[in-house]
């Protein structure tokens, strides 16, 4: 079975583009309603950014950038956060992760071992922007949040990517 990106139905940029807003919006809800069951210490993955990444890797550092972007201030909608964080820092991510680009690669570079490393990367980055204006109004230090949060929000959204790394590797398989 191919992979839903090299459909038919998925050829034309526009549907990939339609397919990752309609991801983006699923998993905006899933993330405010769902992910509550999963943290740990208030801590939980960040889906979006998996998908950013995915955009980045799949489309270059353009529209890695635009997914980041549109993601971010989706997310910030539903989520009642302060607008424009989650936008600001997943679009940097999406720009960083779009440096991993390689034409015709994306399934080899996702269904790899290195497409943790860049999750990683990128959700450390992003994690970094976005928790640096989310404490300036906090009595608390960046540095100490960050470990706290930061940190672990990094290794669990790098844990999550796993998913979608096994599912990539299986399908090259078939």
């Amino acid at each position: 079975m191919a992979s839903i990106f090299s459909a038919d139905l998925f050829a034309k940029p526009a549907m990939r583009y339609i397919a990752y807003a309609v991801m983006a919006m699923l998993l905006s809800v899933v993330h405010v309603v769902m992910l509550k069951y999963v943290a740990v210490q208030s801590v939980t993955p960040d889906l979006l950014l998996i998908l950013v990444i995915w955009a980045a890797l799949a489309e270059g550092q353009f529209i890695g950038t635009l997914v980041g972007f549109g993601a971010g201030l989706l997310y910030d909608v539903a989520s009642g956060d302060v607008l424009g964080s989650n936008a600001l820092a997943k679009t940097v991510a999406g720009f960083v992760a779009g440096y991993f680009f390689k034409e015709n690669m994306a399934l080899v570079t996702i269904g790899s071992a290195r497409f943790l490393l860049i999750v990683t990367l990128c959700a450390f980055v992003h994690n970094l922007l976005y928790f640096f204006f989310y404490v300036q109004p906090m009595e608390v230090s960046f540095w100490s949040f960050f470990l706290i949060y930061g940190v672990a929000t990094t290794l669990y959204t790098s844990v999550a990517a796993v998913f979608p790394m096994l599912y990539v590797n299986r399908q090259k398989d078939w």
